[in-house]
């Protein structure tokens, strides 16, 4: 089934082999028992190039740590979206994309929350195909759709989403792919169906990291699989403002966003020309 994924849709299994090999670590920051299946040999080819341009023979670590941020970013996802279940009453969580995330499976959530998973049909027939004999502990709904298509907010809709109710939409992975037009738009969209007071999270990287030599080993891996990161902003507190949201945005290693796990500095925001990720997470305001 991988064979039929194109080269964005197959950073799906890399990310799932990076939490399957999170989960086998004795100081592991999550466990996600569904990972490995998920991920398959293909999966775990990808996470085989990443180590070895991170970490090439005979020298020490050449780029940021994958599996590092990898490992905080799901543990700092899990948690906000955990606690967003809790404060909103069983709210509706829309993952866009879904990707090989099995939170659905693995994590509990309150009764009567309602689970949406949005990504292309070969993504979601790969999950369905490795996690049929596992039942999911919120009402999940798989809606295939192309984020990038004219009309998909009508598949969404007919799967079930109500708009006025509160929602928690999580863009995980996604907007590096983006050119910056496309992430204003997708924004803009994902705004139009979010009742005031929803919550919104999303991980993105600040502009000098698409150019940086430190970053650019790992740039090239993702380029050589036809899947280039494209989109970067310094001020995603502007981004997401211009449609709608109040977040903040936290760097890996912060205090709340850090877990131990980190391994490199963390540069205050006023310092320029350094690669920053964000942990952007807010809410829409009203109109």
């Amino acid at each position: 089934m991988s064979g039929a994924l194109d080269p964005v849709e197959r950073t799906s299994l890399l990310t799932a082999a990076l939490r399957a090999a999170e989960s086998g670590r004795e100081d592991r920051l999550f466990e996600d028992p569904h990972a490995a299946r998920l991920a398959g040999e293909a999966g775990f080819a990808l996470l085989r190039e990443i180590r070895e341009a991170t970490f090439p023979p005979g020298g020490g670590r050449s780029a940021p740590s994958t599996p590092d941020y990898n490992a905080i970013r799901t543990r700092f996802l899990d948690d906000y979206l955990q606690r967003a279940a809790r404060r909103d009453g069983a709210p509706q969580i829309v993952l866009a994309p879904a990707g090989m995330d099995s939170r659905a499976y693995r994590l509990r959530w309150p009764a009567g929350t309602r689970w949406f998973e949005l990504d292309r049909p070969a993504v979601l027939a790969h999950k369905q195909q490795h996690l049929a004999s596992v039942q999911p502990r919120a009402e999940r709904r798989a809606v295939a759709l192309d984020l990038t298509s004219p009309a998909w907010e009508e598949d969404l809709l007919a799967a079930g989403y109500e708009p006025e109710r509160p929602s928690v939409w999580l863009l995980e992975g996604l907007l590096y792919y983006l050119g910056g037009p496309d992430a204003h738009r997708l924004l803009a969209r994902v705004a139009a169906l979010m009742a005031p007071g929803s919550r919104i999270a999303a991980d993105l990287v600040n502009a000098a990291a698409l150019t940086l030599p430190d970053v650019q080993v790992l740039l090239d891996v993702f380029a050589r699989w036809g899947c280039p990161w494209v989109f970067g902003t310094d001020e995603p507190e502007e981004l997401f403002g211009a449609h709608g949201f109040k977040v903040e945005a936290l760097q890996p290693g912060d205090p709340q966003a850090g877990y131990g796990r980190w391994p490199d500095p963390v540069p205050p925001r006023s310092a320029a020309g350094v690669r920053r990720v964000f942990f952007v997470h807010g809410k829409k305001q009203p109109a």
